[in-house]
């Protein structure tokens, strides 16, 4: 195999044979290029790999590199066999490396499904199909970066809520990429990208509103002027503190009323159990109860089908319409039944297994403040603040009692020429106040101009000052 330094001339000059042959570099040990009897010439690098195997990968084809750039790629390979590296191995990995399509399918087999319910994995199923794998579906999953993320959120900007779930769902399939070694550890491309401010905050119920709601619950309830159904399940949304899915699908074989506990074998965070407070016991054991049905709240429509969300929704606005009350979402129920709860005094680990919350942060998400524990508490830290300077305020005002204030009218009357004071007779008093003679120091231009500490008038206007006083 003959060796010569390989340069743009040599490699023109290299005509293809019956069978390939190699050029080695007389410069670069391990350099050559390989000639290919269809005239296809390759830069290549020979190396032997720490663990004993020789490698000869391509480096690139002539015409699409030059010889100075193949043989400093070549340089750069060799410098990192020296350090233990194997460049060969490295890129045959990266040729094979799973793009984010596969990692969305093996998140979806291998950790959703087995830990999701059904209807979080059609999410998530929907969330790859609409905006993950379209967006971000053929790149390295090695190669996504904070500003490929970032990018997806942009184009989703106009679905806040919808991106944030989307942004959820892809920081959980990379952890789990990390975990299956697709990337490094502490290496999530979702750090740090901030979610989208939600609109439609849900607002407190607030005493009176809740007052006048249940106002009208009674009388609807008397006079029959909604649904028993759908109050009965409005007054178990407020007992349970629950969703409004968990009161619609509620079955009567859930419930025990000789214990006094519901339990749900599925709910949006699984299966979970609650005791009943005596209201609920007294409304579930005067709760119409359909014979074949096997639902609390059954649709008004089909007995063997739980009562719709479109039914349940529209009966609550038209008891919040009817009872004089402004438009809030049933969630708001839970809202509210989570800061009477709160408000309670009772510990938080108790108020959590009231409302089915999973932990600390989502239970006090749904404790709103109320404007009078808030008020009462201004009140208390005002009334300590006169407790500790009302004496200091009380000494001072025996030493030195403020003048008194004089009233308008008298203020008014008292324009005789002899009670005017010194400057009004210059022309230059034009004060429009209606209480006394006031008038700032640089605007007063009578004798009984203010004349700020440390200062003095000049000496001519010392005399004029005087001789106006004389003449008057």
């Amino acid at each position: 195999m003959p060796r010569l330094k390989l340069t743009k001339t040599v490699v023109d000059a290299a005509q293809p044979k019956k069978d390939p042959y190699e050029l080695r570099d007389a410069a670069i040990p391990g350099f050559l290029l390989k000639v290919t009897p269809t005239g296809r010439k390759v830069f290549m690098v020979a190396y032997v790999a720490n663990n004993g195997q020789r490698r000869k990968p391509a480096i690139g084809r002539f015409g699409e590199i030059t010889v100075e750039q193949a043989r400093d790629i070549a340089r750069d390979w060799l410098a990192d066999v020296r350090k233990g590296k194997d460049p060969s191995a490295e890129k045959s990995a990266a040729r094979r490396a799973p793009i984010l399509t596969e990692l969305f399918e093996r998140f979806i087999a291998d950790y959703s499904e087995p830990r999701n319910k059904p209807s979080t994995v059609e999410a998530n199923r929907g969330y790859g199909k609409l905006y993950i794998i379209p967006h971000l579906g053929q790149i390295k999953v090695a190669d996504v970066t904070r500003a490929d993320i970032s990018s997806l959120m942009k184009k989703m900007a106009r679905t806040p809520t919808n991106a944030n779930r989307v942004l959820s769902a892809v920081r959980k399939m990379f952890n789990m990429a990390e975990v299956w070694g697709m990337r490094s550890d502490g290496s999530n491309p979702c750090r740090h990208v901030p979610k989208f401010p939600e609109r439609g905050k849900t607002r407190l119920i607030t005493d009176a509103e809740l007052k006048r709601l249940y106002a009208y619950l009674n009388k609807a309830e008397t006079e029959g002027l909604e649904h028993p159904f759908i109050l009965l399940a409005v007054r178990l949304q407020f007992e349970f503190a629950a969703r409004m899915s968990e009161i619609l699908k509620l079955e009567w074989t859930w419930v025990d009323l000789y214990n006094r506990r519901v339990a749900w074998p599925d709910s949006k965070t699984g299966g979970m159990s609650k005791p009943m407070s005596a209201e609920a016991v007294r409304l579930l054991e005067a709760a119409p109860r359909l014979e074949k049905s096997p639902y609390v709240c059954p649709s008004v429509f089909d007995p063997n089908r739980p009562m719709s969300k479109h039914t349940y929704y529209k009966g609550w606005r038209r008891i919040l319409g009817r009872a004089g009350l402004p438009h809030i979402g049933t969630h708001g129920i839970r809202h509210r039944s989570a800061t009477d709860i709160a408000n309670s005094g009772i510990p938080v680990k108790v108020g959590m297994a009231l409302t089915a919350h999973k932990t600390v942060t989502m239970f006090m998400r749904y404790v709103h403040t109320e404007d009078d524990p808030v008020r009462a508490a201004a009140d208390a830290v005002a009334s300590r603040r006169q407790g500790l300077i009302g004496g200091a305020v009380a000494a001072a005002a025996t030493k030195s009692a403020p003048p008194p204030i004089i009233a308008p009218e008298t203020v008014a009357e008292s324009t005789a020429e002899a009670d005017k004071p010194l400057g009004f007779e210059d022309g230059n008093y034009k004060s429009r106040t209606k209480l006394g003679n006031y008038r700032p120091f640089r605007h007063r231009g009578g004798p009984n101009r203010a004349v700020p500490l440390g200062t003095k008038r000049t000496a001519d206007e010392a005399k004029e000052a005087g001789a106006r006083s004389v003449r008057s």
